[in-house]
């Protein structure tokens, strides 16, 4: 970057980034929000910041990229819009210069994403039914936000249908009900608090998903303890009850959250934390199975690198004296977009490791060719995180985290059998 374009950047920057919905995010309850194409943010949490500022060499390919910490302002427009939009730190301008802002919305050019009359994206193609609900919703008085929303864990596996006009990738951004909640709830916080404190810390981190078209993402919870070390008495049996009562505590992982693209029907099918808490270990089983399934046939050509790379983190987690990563996640990504098809006959060198559909004589004159599929294997989350290097802990932990590297190897070892299985 030159530095008369980075200068001009900073300057497009400064003057305030709108922040938008990251529609990706299936699970968690933090609101993380699209600060560009490459790059999203959260709220700063100091434990969480803590870990990126010192995260050991070998972790990193399996984190995301952490890119600073900026100043977020809760604002309106003159229409009343509520907006979040984010500044640079004082002093951080350097820092910023190497992020790409290009397609960032500058304060000026404030969408109406978040109009306070319906606290939904304005021209949004949503479903009949989430609108209908949350107009019922808005006439009750005095609720939380949460109950505004209770809808959604009665609803824990969605089905919304793509439109076919333009490209997949392009209507894919307005369908996923998990995110708007994380937003709302967190607009709403903001809105309350607005007359005592109007100025956030949120930590920019690499958008995991920004180089696959259409993004399957599955978030899981790791390990057999989910409560911090710090966490009161109430909140250390509420966790606890989560683990006894759902896969966790068997097998040290439970699905946190879901999406899907269903190639087959032209769907997104999205599945929430409340439906994985209730799934038993084979439940979990078929959840995996049909988060590699595009609704035409399975993904197989995607096992192995799952695999490799899952067991690859097991290793270097076995390495890491100390650390616990209580309440974390981990995240697993593909591109749901449809392999191409190629015909039988085509030259041999383009035949390679058909996929088994192309041996069933109902392929006709055409197979499925799997393309080169990448996988992304990564930890995300790391509020309640600790390590003997984080001076003021009270409690200090030997050795690894036993609890989420035994997650690590049921994990594998099910998506193995999926694959076996799959192959007879």
């Amino acid at each position: 970057m030159s530095p008369a374009f980075g200068a001009m950047e900073v300057e497009h920057y400064s003057k305030g980034v709108l922040l938008e919905p990251f529609v990706h995010q299936v699970g968690g309850h933090s609101c993380v929000l699209r600060f560009n194409d490459k790059t999203i943010c959260k709220p700063l949490i100091q434990r969480e910041h803590q870990f990126y500022e010192t995260l050991p060499t070998e972790m990193r390919k399996f984190t995301p990229q952490y890119e600073g910490v900026v100043s977020v302002s809760f604002e309106e427009d003159e229409d009343g819009n509520l907006c979040l939009i984010a500044y640079p730190l004082n002093g951080d301008h350097d820092k910023l210069e190497n992020l790409d802002n290009s397609d960032c919305e500058p304060k000026s050019k404030l969408l109406r994403w978040a109009n306070k009359k319906t606290m939904l994206l304005e021209n949004e193609k949503i479903s009949k039914e989430w609108v209908r609900q949350h107009r019922k919703e808005e006439k009750m008085k005095n609720h939380k936000l949460e109950e505004e929303f209770e809808w959604l864990k009665k609803s824990e596996v969605l089905y919304y249908t793509v439109e076919k006009k333009g490209n997949v990738s392009s209507q894919f951004k307005h369908h996923n009900p998990w995110s708007m909640k994380c937003h709302q709830q967190q607009l709403q916080r903001m809105k309350e608090n607005a007359k005592h404190r109007n100025q956030y810390k949120f930590i920019l981190l690499e958008n995991l998903t920004s180089r696959y078209e259409v993004p399957c993402v599955l978030d899981l919870k790791m390990g057999t303890r989910q409560h911090g070390d710090d966490a009161s008495e109430e909140k250390k049996a509420n966790q606890i009850r989560k683990c006894q009562q759902s896969t966790s505590a068997v097998i040290g992982v439970r699905v946190c959250g879901m999406q899907v693209y269903q190639a087959g029907t032209g769907q997104l099918m999205f599945m929430n934390k409340y439906h994985g808490r209730k799934l038993s270990v084979q439940g979990f089983k078929e959840a995996l199975y049909q988060f590699f399934h595009n609704g035409k046939y399975l993904r197989r050509e995607l096992f192995e690198s799952v695999i490799k790379k899952l067991t690859e983190l097991k290793s270097v987690l076995e390495k890491q004296e100390s650390y616990r990563f209580y309440s974390s996640s981990l995240l697993i990504i593909y591109d749901g977009k449809e392999r191409q098809e190629v015909a039988v006959d085509s030259d041999p060198e383009d035949l390679e490791d058909l996929s088994e559909e192309s041996s069933d004589e109902s392929a006709g004159a055409y197979a499925y060719k799997p393309t080169a599929s990448t996988v992304d294997v990564r930890m995300i989350d790391f509020a309640h995180t600790t390590c003997k290097y984080y001076g003021e802990d009270s409690v200090v932990h030997e050795g690894q985290d036993t609890g989420y590297v035994f997650g690590l190897q049921n994990l594998i070892d099910i998506i193995k059998e999926i694959r076996d299985e799959s192959s007879e």
